[in-house]
């Protein structure tokens, strides 16, 4: 193993195989490993335990670029003031998270289409009608979807195979380019 990418959860990690994948990559026999660390707040400890002669990539949503930059400082990558010296370490931020970043990418009409061949596109419809969510952006329903009953996971993956590659979220790309030597 030459390169760990760092993520969150397991939607990211999946998203991020099937991208490379996609793009007819072998992250593995590339010595690339994706590693879900189970949330940002384990990011400082995993870093504790990792060899300084590998090189590091990650992402996270928005809402955990704070434990990030301290987990990125902590291990003594440098002083992480902003998203542009997180991305030099080749750390890149989802906003507000992966599943916007995909739904931004695919729009509402294509998200709902993978909905559609996925069999949740009439759970979704019941979804849009409670009270709560009645009148809401759809963006914001699909994303809250996704968070609730949809199959995050599953629903990574399949937002990505639905992805026109010339419009892959910018963190994403980031994240790969960084471990094939694009953006270091």
């Amino acid at each position: 193993m030459e390169s760990i990418v760092i993520v969150e959860g397991a939607s990211d990690r999946v998203a991020l195989e099937t991208l490379a994948g996609r793009r007819g990559r072998d992250l593995a026999a590339e010595g690339v490993e994706v590693v879900a660390i189970g949330g940002a707040h384990a990011i400082a400890a995993f870093l504790r335990g990792v060899g300084r002669e590998l090189r590091l990539a990650g992402l996270c949503d928005a809402g955990e670029e704070g434990d990030f930059r301290r987990g990125l400082e902590r291990a003594g990558l440098g002083s992480v003031v902003d998203r542009g010296a997180m991305e030099k370490l080749g750390f890149y931020v989802c906003e507000p998270d992966l599943e916007g970043e995909l739904i931004r990418a695919l729009g509402t009409t294509g998200v709902e289409a993978v909905l559609g061949r996925s069999g949740k596109l009439t759970s979704f419809r019941t979804f849009q009608k409670q009270p709560q969510w009645q009148g809401r952006p759809v963006d914001a329903q699909l994303r809250r979807f996704f968070g609730s009953s949809a199959g995050k996971i599953r629903h990574a993956s399949l937002m990505v195979e639905a992805l026109d590659l010339a419009r892959v979220p910018r963190p994403l790309d980031g994240v790969l380019g960084h471990v094939d030597g694009r953006n270091a």
